[in-house]
Formats: structure tokens, C-alpha cells, sequence
């Protein structure tokens, strides 16, 4: 067991790794901000970042500050951007170990997914994938001391709450003993906004050669290609989605016309994109992004928990959908029982009529 010493050691501050493009903060960083400051203000404890690039002095501090960080570490080098592997861990492990937070957060993202492992591995802290929520809770559990189980309490652990078993369970996993709690979170996942609150703003700016060993610069990264997103489908206010209800690729024009009346997306279930009728970069869901629009119009969708997990915070549901006992409809504000083919031309011609 840990003595008084070491657990008053482990009660320090909450941390956000910070992503980048160039400059540019990733949007889902400063998601994981805003749920951090809250975190932070749970516990009693401050909220720190971590930003690690090349030239983003001066840049990225704006980005970062406003959603209530109190300390923002800003490492800036050369062969810090484009990100690989071995450096960022070593600025992670290294800053870990000095500062000893009890959380930290990153984004579940081809960079969150490749350097969290590297990061929890090293410290031996644990790491859980995927969260789709984070919450502060106390947690009782049985420990053997001695050779002899024992009740033992733990007081203001972080709740790591995410789909487990192909998302037919909601799994809520602790980490007792280990630190710091450490979890990624897909975009979108949590809603971003501006802190109300004051916090201290303190920026600081390591020196890159104390924390980054000579050999983590090995590998470089020759050529990058990036390309735009063809949609904004997280961030549309408008969803029209669909499911294997709607029955073809063809009925899929049905939903785009309809989503270009009424200025929105369109999103589609994991059955519809295995079974190709559209792109997968337009799932929503678990496997897929997370929504919140104003609007989801989810046609011939059953509603599995998997899906759900990806818009279950939208302002209105609306369900089209023959099936008039399908999971989705008890989320849904709104229940219209007919087919795709039927209700959905008589929505298009119906916006067209009324719409300026």
C-alpha cells in the first residue's frame, strides 16, 4: 500500500496533450480541455497542457489558454512537426514523471492511439481507449494485505466509461492504484467551450534537449500528404442519416437530396457502410464520429447501442422507420412509421415547397 507520502504525491493536476497541425490546435484537444477543466475543478486540482510542435511559439498559447488551463507547456523544436513516435513519448514520460498528474487526457486519433500506449507503458499507468464519457466517482473494492482480502476505499477516481463487447455493455473502469489515469477520447465525443471561470494562464517553455534524447530524432518524416475533409459532417447542424433500412446505394441519393434541402449532412450506421452504399468516413457511431447536431434524421436505422453512442446527444431525433417496435424510437422526439422510399420523397417535396 502506498504510504500517506505517495498517495499526497499522486493528488496532483489534471493534463491535456494537445494536438497539432502546423500551428493549429486540434479541435478535439481543446474538447478534452473543457471536460478537463471540469474534471479539475471536481478535484480541487489545476488544469495543465502539454503542446509539443515546431515554430508554434507565440501561436498555439491563444488556442489553448481561453478554456481555462492554468499551466501550458509549450515545447518547440525542430522534428517536433510532423509528430513521430519517439520524442513525443519522451516529452510525455519524462514531464510525467516530474509533474505526477492523476489524469491525462489525449485524443483517441491516429496520433492519441499510437503515442497513449507508448506513454502508459513506460510509466505503467494503464490506459483506457475509447471513453465516451469521463466523471469523478469514489470506488470500494476488496485488495489482499497480508494474505488476507481486505475492504479498501478510494476516494475521487476518474470514471472511465465506454462501450465494451461490441458496444452491448457501457463498461465503467477504474485505475486504484496506478498513475496517472490515463484515457483517450474520439472527437466530438465531448463539446468544447470557452472557460467563464479564471484560471492562471501560466505558459512555460522547456528546453526540448533535457526531455528529448538525441536518438529519438532517428526517424523523419520525408514526405506528408494531408487532404481536407470532403464533408463537416461533426460539425453540421443538420444530420440526415441512414441505416440498412433504406435498402441500396441508390435509395442513399433520396437522403442527400433531402440533407441539401435542408442545408445539412449526410451520415449513415456501420450496416450501411459495410454493405457499401456509402463512404466510411460518413459513420456515425462507435466505430465511426460522434454528432451533436440541432437535427437527426435517422432513416430505416434500428438504433443498436453502438450507433446511439454516436448522437444520442442530438437536440431533436426524428426516426423514420417501418419497424414501429426498433430500439431507436425510444430515443427518438419524433416517430414517423413508414418506409424510406415512401416518407422521404414527400419530405423533399415538401422543404421544396416551403422552403425560401
Amino acid at each position: 500500500m502506498r504510504s500517506s507520502k505517495d498517495k499526497k504525491e499522486y493528488m496532483n493536476n489534471v493534463f491535456v496533450y494537445c494536438e497539432i497541425e502546423g500551428t493549429t490546435v486540434a479541435e478535439v484537444s481543446q474538447e478534452l480541455l473543457t471536460k478537463g477543466r471540469k474534471l479539475a475543478n471536481k478535484l480541487g486540482v489545476e488544469l495543465h497542457a502539454v503542446v509539443a510542435g515546431t515554430g508554434i511559439k507565440g501561436e498555439v498559447e491563444k488556442q489553448i489558454l481561453p478554456y481555462g488551463v492554468d499551466k501550458l507547456f509549450v515545447f518547440d523544436a525542430e522534428g517536433l512537426f510532423p509528430y513521430t513516435s519517439a520524442p513525443h513519448t519522451d516529452i510525455l514520460v519524462n514531464l510525467f514523471k516530474e509533474e505526477k498528474p492523476q489524469i491525462a487526457l489525449m485524443g483517441a486519433t491516429v496520433i492519441g492511439r499510437d503515442l497513449g500506449p507508448r506513454v502508459s507503458s513506460s510509466l505503467t499507468s494503464g490506459l483506457t481507449a475509447d471513453c465516451t464519457q469521463l466523471e469523478i466517482g469514489d470506488y470500494d473494492a476488496k485488495v489482499k494485505v497480508n494474505g488476507e482480502m481486505v475492504s479498501k476505499h478510494y476516494d475521487n477516481l476518474l470514471y472511465q466509461i465506454r462501450p465494451a463487447f461490441g458496444g452491448n455493455i457501457v463498461a465503467t473502469i477504474v485505475n486504484p492504484d496506478h498513475r496517472p489515469q490515463m484515457a483517450t477520447v474520439r472527437s466530438g465525443v465531448m463539446q468544447k467551450a470557452l472557460y467563464e471561470g479564471k484560471a492562471k494562464e501560466e505558459v512555460v517553455y522547456p528546453d526540448v534537449a533535457k526531455y528529448v534524447s538525441p536518438e529519438a530524432f532517428v526517424v523523419k518524416v520525408l514526405d506528408r500528404h494531408v487532404e481536407a475533409a470532403k464533408h463537416n459532417l461533426k460539425g453540421a447542424p443538420i444530420v440526415v442519416a441512414g441505416g440498412y433500412g433504406v435498402g441500396s446505394k441508390e435509395n442513399f441519393d433520396m437522403l442527400f437530396k433531402l440533407a441539401k434541402e435542408l442545408h445539412g449532412e449526410v451520415g449513415a450506421s456501420r450496416a450501411a457502410v459495410d454493405a457499401g452504399w456509402i463512404d466510411h468516413d460518413r459513420q456515425i457511431g462507435q466505430t465511426g464520429v460522434t454528432v451533436h447536431p440541432k437535427v437527426y434524421i435517422a432513416c430505416g436505422i434500428s438504433g443498436q447501442i453502438q450507433h446511439i453512442a454516436g448522437m444520442q446527444d442530438s437536440g431533436i431525433i426524428i426516426s423514420i422507420n417501418s419497424d414501429p417496435d426498433a430500439p431507436i424510437n425510444k430515443i427518438a422526439d419524433y416517430v414517423i412509421n413508414g418506409t424510406v422510399e415512401e416518407v422521404v420523397p414527400k419530405l423533399i417535396k415538401y422543404y421544396k415547397q416551403n422552403s425560401k
